[in-house]
């Protein structure tokens, strides 16, 4: 096959590259969802016009941040084209985020437009507001608010602000060891050319070659969901089944009008726990994709022996999108289970010593990548990018991993203790800053320990101050008074003292052993 890294066009705008992949027929559906609601491609066209006029109307500053906590709704992915398609700057916000970590973000980002849903709008107005935001709306999952009613005075007809391919197009937080999040800055160029690369890598056909149907069930407040399924559905003109939230009976009730299926390792999980999983269920589908958690080797090998399919595991990140990538054309080789497969078309991947030098093949070491999709830097942290770039270019990404004789990548760890559990990031720090504020408590160490459901889950090992006795369903209680579900850790565990070696470093690596 012959890969074309893209170049610059007129527009570097991502909604005008979008837009121009659309049918000629835009009457035919473009997404269908579980409500029984369908859009086609002129609904697309319209609705994404009339909110990207709101947006302008609002005469904000260039570059502005159009933040979104809102649920899963086509209107959520269309207030996300609206922004591109207004050169303003997206920022997707987890919907289970708490009034302490969304004031935060939105002190960090100063949006001048937040989104939220309705029943949330009294705390998150209050925090907003007093954030300096200018506008604040609501939009709810059944197609009310205050956005949508605002924008339906709109005219339906907009021009593609023109924006060059370095501008940026979203601010993806994500974190590290120190609990502060950081803002990837992700511009129209970075998305435009990973969803290049990814339509011919992936095979994902037009109308004129079958047309492809995928199955969205996916969250859209991070790259997997967002990005990656949204735009390689648009760019090649792809119907979408839109399932608002995961539900294993209806994906396998809808897998037999569908081709593509994206999931996180959790969700093969719960597909193979469904007695209805069977080779005629998904006779007409094309490929499966895992991605943003490990997937155990024992899921991978049950699912080809019950589906006769292969998943197609990959790798990226939040400040990358996809960087590697098992190969979907068997020409190109097996899809191997337990590796990401190859580096895509583009991207230069490298494993490194401590001392920045480069290990032979198969030697364990840091991943550095290089290429288009690699993001900008960080949000007004200059400093920080710096430090995570080589002196020639290659961004540093925290995890640690090895590349075989035959050029397949596998990530081994994670230098920075992330851990993703049922596809969510989960950064040790953050959480350890929360428990060692709780009454009573010296110290805490969270890990990750492997889990046959989630990929892995967080476990809190904690030392009580003198003369205090810790209870830890309490603990717990705390912080999911504070925290998002997914980042409370499923068990706490009381202990006199934390392993440390010589530097006093706590050895997590002990506790890992210990408590697995």
């Amino acid at each position: 096959m012959n890969y074309q890294v893209p170049t610059c066009t007129a527009n570097g705008n991502l909604f005008a590259a979008l837009r121009a992949a659309f049918p000629p027929d835009l009457d035919a559906v473009a997404v269908e969802t579980d409500s029984g609601l369908c859009y086609s491609w002129r609904d697309l066209e319209r609705a994404s016009a009339m909110l990207a006029n709101l947006l302008v109307s609002l005469d904000l500053p260039v570059g502005a941040r159009i933040a979104a906590q809102v649920d899963k709704s086509v209107e959520a992915m269309l207030l996300y084209l609206a922004t591109l398609r207004a050169g303003f700057v997206f920022l997707p916000l987890n919907t289970a985020y708490h009034s302490a970590e969304m004031a935060y973000f939105v002190g960090d980002a100063e949006p001048a437009v937040v989104v939220c849903t309705g029943p949330n709008f009294g705390w998150v107005s209050k925090i907003a507001f007093n954030a300096g935001t200018q506008y604040v709306f609501t939009l709810n999952d059944d197609r009310s608010g205050s956005l949508l009613a605002r924008a339906a005075y709109s005219s339906d007809q907009h021009q593609v602000a023109q924006k060059a391919a370095d501008d940026v197009a979203a601010i993806v937080y994500t974190s590290g060891t120190t609990g502060r999040s950081k803002g990837a800055l992700l511009t129209h160029g970075n998305l435009l050319s990973n969803a290049q690369v990814l339509k011919t890598y992936w095979g994902w056909r037009s109308a004129n070659e079958g047309a492809d149907v995928l199955i969205h069930a996916l969250p859209i407040f991070h790259v997997h969901g967002l990005f990656v399924a949204i735009h390689g559905a648009l760019l090649s003109a792809s119907k979408m089944i839109w399932l608002a939230r995961f539900d294993p009976k209806l994906v396998l009730q809808k897998m037999p009008e569908a081709t593509v299926f994206m999931g996180v390792p959790t969700l093969y999980v719960r597909l193979l726990a469904e007695p209805g999983l069977t080779r005629d269920v998904v006779r007409h589908m094309r490929l499966f994709i895992s991605g943003s958690a490990p997937l155990l080797i024992d899921t991978f090998k049950e699912w080809q022996s019950r589906t006769g399919h292969t998943i197609l595991e990959r790798y990226g990140m939040s400040e990358t999108i996809m960087l590697t990538s098992n190969p979907y054309q068997a020409e190109q080789g097996e899809r191997r289970g337990g590796t990401v497969g190859f580096p895509l078309p583009g991207v230069q991947l490298r494993v490194q010593d401590d001392s920045d030098r480069g290990l032979p093949l198969g030697e364990i070491g840091g991943i550095q990548v290089k290429g288009p999709n690699v993001f900008k830097g960080y949000w007004r942290m200059p400093d920080k990018t710096a430090e995570e770039f080589t002196a020639d270019g290659f961004f540093k990404t925290g995890d640690v991993g090895k590349i075989d004789a035959n050029g397949y990548v596998t990530i081994v760890g994670r230098s920075k203790d992330l851990i993703i559990s049922g596809g969510y990031n989960v950064y040790p720090a953050e959480i350890e800053g929360y428990i060692n504020e709780l009454p009573g408590v010296a110290e805490s160490a969270v890990i990750g320990i492997p889990h046959a459901d989630f990929g892995e889950v967080g476990v809190a090992v904690m030392v009580a101050k003198p003369g205090v006795v810790l209870e830890p369903s309490q603990i717990t209680a705390s912080l999911k008074a504070t925290l998002a579900n997914f980042k409370v850790p499923k068990q706490c565990i009381v202990v006199d003292a934390l392993p440390r070696n010589a530097m006093g470093k706590v050895q997590k690596n002990v506790l890992r052993e210990r408590y697995s």
